[in-house]
């Protein structure tokens, strides 16, 4: 057992410092260490039908909806409305516009269900605006970073449906409940920590809008917003499941798009599909290169093993716990979420459930955790695209992201040890 996870963590950390693509990375890690005991067809074979199996869930199918609803809301004048309305509420207080930043993320991220999405939705207009007004495009930067990433918390998320499939059937709907209330809880403490900096800064304020403008604005929001009512009361209302809600999700995005916005034209709906087509095909190989790995660890024995040993440690839930979070934000450092979730769950997951915490709260500490990875070098694909689009260096938002990283350590640790904080919405909606 231990030659075999030695020879798995060498293989793959060896294809990732040579920039082979993480599904890649975690494949041919699977395939080289396999090869250890049986001969190449048998390897192969096992792992093409653990791989198949792995997609073979109907839950599944709520990803490309999904992502294409995203794509469409991207492109058809969502995000900017939702800024208007951001700008309309909170825009006079200090650090305005660095607070319309946060609660733009977290309204197209909730909308979208992709960080990514909304970092180069939002970003690519507040990250200017916010230069122009004097702040710091490396905060400016680091907030959008940071900001983005609530979206993998607030329903309808992606992370999440992967989660419910890799713990062994936690409801979908309870998870969506469960993730608002700390997505939102992040979203506040970063907004708290925005308006220390602005205010240290002397960063300006915003203009107090005539109640006119501002009716104006929550009107034209109205129609975004209700996105989220629609999927999620339906799934809640047990009127549809998760996976018709993503396809409603890309109706009716398509309708705010093309027919009320009209910001989407029916010509390039086409090239929407492929993207979607091509980001989703990434997913599920990712999907089904992890579903293999963790087959393997599982054959090995090795969640087993790691879950004894954590236990040996120590018979204090709080520090085993911790122990736990801080791997979980290292491996967040360096692999993306999808691979994470599907190869940690097994090994984590019962060593929660052994110190009493439910497979819904040890979910949304889970995601939480990642969520900290996506803004985290090296491997951080939101740091990446925020970087890009505010034309700076990695380097240079490391220093303004870090009381924004301890703002959302302090609410992961308000999820992992105070369970109400996951499971209230849940419980009172008797999900």
């Amino acid at each position: 057992m231990g030659m075999t996870a030695f020879v798995l963590l060498l293989v793959f950390f060896i294809l990732l410092i040579l920039s082979v693509p993480i599904s890649f990375s975690i494949g041919i890690a699977t395939l080289v260490t396999m090869l250890m005991s049986m001969d190449l067809t048998p390897a192969v074979t096992t792992i093409a039908q653990r791989m198949a199996g792995g997609l073979d869930s109907f839950a599944l199918l709520a990803i490309p909806f999904f992502v294409l609803s995203g794509l469409i809301m991207g492109q058809g004048g969502i995000a900017k409305r939702l800024i208007e309305f951001a700008m309309a509420l909170i825009g006079a207080l200090p650090g305005g516009l660095a607070l319309v930043n946060v609660v733009s993320c977290m309204l197209f991220g909730a909308i979208s269900g992709s960080a990514v999405a909304a970092t180069s939705a939002i970003g690519s207009f507040m990250l200017p605006e916010m230069k122009k007004q004097g702040y710091d495009p490396n905060f400016s930067a680091a907030v959008t970073a940071a900001a983005a990433t609530t979206g993998m918390l607030i329903p309808p998320s992606n992370i999440l449906i992967i989660y419910a499939i890799a713990s062994g059937g936690v409801s979908i709907a309870a998870l969506f409940m469960a993730g608002y209330l700390p997505g939102i809880m992040v979203g506040l403490a970063l907004m708290v920590v925005c308006m220390i900096y602005a205010k240290r800064k002397g960063y300006p304020t915003g203009a107090r809008l005539p109640l006119r403008v501002v009716a104006k604005c929550c009107l034209a929001a109205i129609p975004s917003l209700f996105l989220i009512f629609l999927v999620i009361g339906g799934i809640i209302g047990g009127i549809f499941t998760a996976t018709e809600a993503g396809a409603i999700a890309v109706f009716y995005s398509m309708f705010l798009s093309m027919g009320v916005y009209r910001e989407v034209k029916m010509s390039e709906f086409p090239a929407l599909l492929l993207k979607s087509a091509e980001t989703t095909a990434i997913v599920l190989l990712l999907i089904g290169s992890s579903t293999a790995m963790s087959w393997l660890l599982s054959f090995e024995n090795i969640p087993q093993t790691f879950s004894d040993f954590l236990l040996a440690l120590s018979d204090n839930p709080i520090i085993i716990l911790l122990l736990i979070n801080i791997v979980l934000i290292v491996v967040g450092a360096f692999l993306d979420m999808t691979p994470a979730v599907l190869i940690f769950t097994p090994i984590f997951l019962p060593v929660a459930m052994a110190l009493g915490m439910s497979p819904l709260q040890f979910g949304i500490m889970m995601v939480l955790n990642l969520s900290i990875g996506l803004c985290s070098p090296p491997v951080g694909a939101v740091l990446f695209v925020t970087c890009a689009i505010a034309k700076t260096k990695l380097e240079n938002i490391i220093k303004p992201l870090i009381p924004l990283y301890f703002a959302m350590f302090v609410v992961l640790m308000l999820v992992t040890y105070v369970p109400w904080v996951s499971e209230a919405f849940p419980r009172w909606l008797g999900l």
